[in-house]
């Protein structure tokens, strides 16, 4: 047998034994339609089984018409208000939404001027991390990837608080309370120490200032030199109220829900969310995005050549551009299909910085594709739905526009997200449910047992 030097080391005998697990692994597609298993949790038609219940927010992508469902413009609601009216509530007075809206999404009111000072006053005040905590855990054996590093700061946390295991609401507002403070922390200083350490790049750490919003602080925290537009820290505020909150559904507000259900730590739980957004099919679709449009604009020579554009898109799907994955990224969701209601919240935001940043031109393109991709689908793949842009299409090309690595852009997802998983583990504890625990059919043979001579 080969010896085993690394832990990344893949030798001859796992692939061997690896074809046997996939051998023994595929199901044949036709059981799923016979037993009618939801694959997924969806229909045929992309519909989510219904598996629970919430306060917390709502998608909608429908409407009846004349007795009948029908494709409607999408819209997303947090706690009853239809998230566009929040956004324009708070950007037309000039405000940052972020620590209003996780008010919101937490206690089911918006707060008044009191509360809401009071509150931004609470997660000020958790917006330190443990004493060496940053030496001893984040900067020893950075990863490569960021969310890994979030998740095993988030699993060391539970050594330093004496409460861990103490589930119950008060105290599980308390933890969560922290976290959404920390994940700022905790991710861009996991940057930083990866950087520093494997790039060369100068390491500096700057600590939170109590008077600067959650966006404020993130733009503070990771420039070397701490400055930032007041357009950049409105547009990133803009960012992560959009991506607070998107229903019980999506895999890892799921993931929350599931894991809280068999009673276990907040900790626990948080850090399975994580591993749930940093698959490339939840939280690291924007990366693609960027990708995608960098490599396209290589590819395209005149951008407003909307024929040219479109064969370039044509290829997309054909396999022929790109990663050959068949994918126009950005384009199409689970649920909406006429339109996402956070990429129309967002873009006129979008267009606003690109102008200040000298990026009309990409902009541009990324309004054409907008415009030509969902007609191109259409024609080339058998839709049971329409298709429209996400709100990846955009958020990835404004991360760029800020200067933010592309290592950071899935965290800054669970920066965001952190609030929401924080509301479906308190509704989830409130409601005392049972644990989640749903069916798998067997459809495996019986077999005779037959002693094997292992003489």
């Amino acid at each position: 047998m080969e010896h085993h030097n690394t832990y990344s080391d893949i030798t001859s005998e796992i692939v061997r034994l690896a074809k046997l697990t996939e051998e023994a692994g595929i199901i044949d597609s036709e059981l799923f339609t016979k037993y009618e298993v939801k694959r997924g949790l969806r229909d045929l038609n992309g519909k989510g089984v219904l598996a629970g219940l919430t306060h917390i927010s709502d998608v909608r992508a429908k409407e009846i018409v004349d007795g009948v469902e029908v494709p409607a413009h999408g819209r997303l609601f947090y706690r009853g208000y239809d998230v566009q009216d929040l956004v324009s509530g708070f950007t037309s007075e000039n405000r940052f939404g972020f620590e209003e809206i996780a008010y919101l999404l937490l206690f089911s009111k918006l707060p008044d001027k009191k509360e809401l000072a009071e509150f931004e006053q609470l997660l000020g005040g958790y917006r330190s991390l443990p004493t060496s905590f940053v030496r001893d855990i984040i900067m020893k054996a950075p990863s490569k990837d960021m969310m890994n590093t979030l998740a095993r700061s988030v699993l060391t946390l539970y050594s330093y608080d004496d409460r861990a295991d103490d589930t119950s609401l008060p105290n599980v507002l308390r933890q969560c309370l922290q976290l959404i403070s920390l994940f700022p922390m905790l991710s861009i200083y996991g940057y930083q120490a990866y950087s520093h350490y494997h790039d060369g790049n100068s390491l500096f750490i700057h600590q939170p200032l109590a008077e600067l919003s959650t966006a404020e602080n993130i733009l503070h925290i990771l420039r070397p030199d701490s400055s930032y537009t007041p357009l950049e820290a409105r547009i990133l505020d803009i960012a992560l109220v959009l991506h607070m909150e998107h229903g019980g559904g999506n895999n890892s507000s799921f993931t929350t829900h599931v894991v809280t259900s068999s009673l276990t730590d907040t900790y626990s739980t948080i850090a399975a969310a994580i591993g749930s957004l940093k698959g490339p099919r939840h939280g690291g679709a924007n990366i693609k995005v960027v990708q995608m449009f960098e490599e396209m604009k290589k590819e395209i020579h005149d951008w407003e050549d909307e024929e040219e554009v479109s064969v370039y898109l044509k290829k997309l799907l054909h396999k022929e551009a790109f990663d050959h994955a068949g994918l126009i990224y950005g384009v199409g969701h689970a649920i909406y299909s006429k339109s996402d209601p956070r990429a129309v919240a967002f873009k006129s935001f979008v267009e606003k910085l690109s102008e200040e940043k000298g990026l009309h031109k990409e902009f541009a393109l990324y309004s054409l594709v907008e415009r030509l991709a969902p007609a191109i689908i259409s024609e080339e793949r058998q839709m049971y739905k329409g298709v429209s842009i996400n709100v990846d299409f955009y958020s990835g090309f404004v991360y760029h526009m800020l200067g933010l690595p592309m290592e950071l852009y899935t965290p800054i997802f669970a920066i965001a997200r952190i609030v929401g998983w924080s509301a479906h583990r308190l509704e989830e504890l409130a409601n005392n449910g049972k644990i989640i625990r749903p069916a798998y059919k067997s459809v495996g043979e019986d077999k005779d047992y037959v002693a094997i001579d292992k003489r």
